[in-house]
């Protein structure tokens, strides 16, 4: 019996250590530059764990959070957006991604119940074949042909092109986020119980 990507997670992963391996930069070790480019940040503000480690790589977070910030303002209706990188953010065992955007998510209009039901892939309609595709994704790397039909009764070419990318991205941060083991911020929470 094959396990689905978020069975398979739940079962190799460990929960996010307490412990992080790189702490986040101090407000009085930041460069005025480093401290101009947090300020910069709208979401999860400033002072968010993400960033305040991320800063440390300058150059790289500089390049990065257009990149970030453009997905976040993109193409894709903010809700459906918000289901894929929690069903990535779950597939990928990521409780700090997972965690910044159940805040995000319940801005856009996901309601607590719905955000519950995530871990479950319990979802019917458009909503279900975007927790769908983000598991094809999460396991095969590409999308079926059913999928993307699926997708194109409703998604322009945009938005086609912006899915696999926000989805990817995601992937992309949960790495970092579980390898730098990046503690959540106060007032947080991760998983559903």
């Amino acid at each position: 019996m094959t396990s689905t990507p978020a069975e398979h997670a739940t079962a190799a992963t460990p929960a996010t250590p307490a412990t992080p391996r790189i702490l986040p930069l101090p407000a009085d070790e930041r460069t005025p530059s480093a401290q101009a480019l947090l300020d910069s940040v709208a979401v999860a503000g400033a002072d968010a764990n993400i960033f305040t480690t991320l800063i440390r790589a300058e150059g790289l977070t500089r390049r990065w959070l257009p990149f970030g910030g453009k997905l976040l303002a993109g193409k894709l209706p903010a809700r459906d957006r918000e289901l894929l990188i929690l069903r990535t953010a779950w597939n990928c065992r990521a409780e700090y991604e997972w965690a910044q955007h159940v805040v995000i998510g319940r801005s856009v209009g996901l309601s607590r119940e719905e955000i519950e039901r995530v871990p479950a892939g319990a979802w019917d309609g458009f909503d279900e074949t975007l927790i769908k595709v983000a598991d094809e994704l999460h396991a095969t790397f590409r999308l079926s042909d059913s999928a993307w039909a699926a997708l194109s009764e409703r998604y322009d070419e945009a938005q086609l092109i912006e899915l696999p990318m926000l989805v990817g991205h995601y992937h992309m941060v949960a790495m970092t986020l579980n390898a730098l083991q990046i503690a959540l911020d106060p007032g947080l929470t991760g998983f559903p119980t």
